[in-house]
């Protein structure tokens, strides 16, 4: 079978970049399958994802020339945006493939699609769906999800493929007996620095910590917007045992994680899905600090993998993280839980084999 992926890849890494780099990596090593890529992603990063300028418009003219891929191969997998741009700029890919009889994959790499169709009027309202609906089949991240592919195919066309953890940001063994043994809080924040991604929140509640003489410490890792780069690092020169590591790769990224025993990600994004970051923190043996949004329940239970915190509410957050170090023996027990979980569920190879179901559905 020959694949053509249309979509971002790294760099930036973002959870739809990566994702794609694990589907092609993982095709590339299959004997079966032919996979080459368009890639899609605008090298510079803007917490406005879906918004319009002129820049990524001519961007996304010039990715068109590659058009001529699709005659090659059997399958359009393409990981669109989901507002109406996000949508459109992949607008000649898909009628092409259309037109050339291909089976055309929808991923949605999110919880916003639906909404933004719903909210779309006229016109527009019209294309997003002509576009949409081309689809043979359309794949979420999770079960509550299903409802952003509903008014574009039948229930029975919607796949379902949840997220992983790169095979070398597992804990071992050894490692994870020995930061069982350390019960002062560490605070890894692994996400890119957006207001929606609640780090202003987090940045809040370790004031309140340090107000109130909470000993913790925290690392902050990710792209920071530079429309708020002055504000965060206001933050940052408050905060005593807050440090800010830029972005994180590789080795760097595996230590962070490793080091650390809280993972908090305090979303309210709206075009959050499933974030793969809150699955590289089970995996590293942390207990998680989330909110109920988007696709999150359906890999989070409350107590078992961690605890939610409210929306917009620093005190929310201060209250949690002075819990969890005041349970060392329950935080343990929820840490060494996260690592089986992960483990059984969210290994590369179950995603590219579950992958390889649907392509074969």
């Amino acid at each position: 079978m020959k694949i053509l992926l249309i979509g971002p890849l790294p760099n930036p890494t973002t959870g739809v970049s990566l994702a794609n780099k694990v589907v092609y990596d993982g095709l590339k090593k299959r004997k079966n399958y032919r996979i080459d890529a368009i890639n899609t992603s605008y090298n510079k990063f803007e917490e406005d994802l879906g918004a319009f300028s002129i820049s990524k418009a001519w961007f996304f003219l010039k990715l068109n020339f590659f058009s001529y891929k699709i005659f090659r191969f059997d399958v359009v997998y393409i990981t669109p945006g989901q507002t109406f741009f996000g949508v459109l700029k992949y607008a000649l890919f898909i009628l092409l493939a259309k037109l050339l009889s291909k089976e055309i994959i929808i991923h949605v790499h999110g919880n916003y699609l639906g909404k933004e169709y719903h909210l779309l009027k006229g016109a527009k309202k019209k294309i997003f769906k002509a576009l949409v609906s081309t689809v043979s089949k359309g794949v979420v991240l999770s079960e509550s999800l299903r409802s952003n592919m509903l008014p574009f195919t039948n229930e029975e066309n919607i796949y379902v493929l949840y997220n992983f953890v790169q095979d070398n940001n597992f804990i071992n063994k050894h490692a994870f007996s020995k930061k069982l043994l350390d019960n002062e809080l560490k605070i890894i924040f692994l996400s890119n620095l957006m207001e929606e991604k609640g780090i202003f929140d987090l940045l809040e509640a370790l004031l309140i910590l340090e107000k109130n003489n909470i000993n913790y410490e925290a690392k902050i890792a990710g792209n920071i917007d530079a429309k708020h780069k002055e504000r965060v690092d206001k933050y940052f020169n408050e905060l005593s045992n807050t440090k800010y590591l830029g972005v994180v790769y590789g080795k760097n990224k595996k230590d962070l994680l490793e080091w650390g025993n809280v993972f908090i990600l305090p979303t309210y994004y709206i075009m959050e899905g499933q974030p793969i970051s809150i699955l590289e923190g089970m995996a590293s043996g942390n207990l998680i600090v989330t909110t109920k949004h988007a696709g999150i329940p359906d890999i989070f239970t409350e107590s078992e993998n961690g605890f939610y915190v409210e929306k917009r509410n620093p005190q929310s957050i201060a209250n949690t993280l002075i819990q969890v170090l005041e349970n060392p023996e329950l935080s343990k027990r929820i840490r060494t839980n996260n690592l089986e979980i992960a483990k059984s569920k969210y290994k590369v190879h179950h995603f590219i084999d579950n992958f390889i179901d649907i392509l074969e559905s």
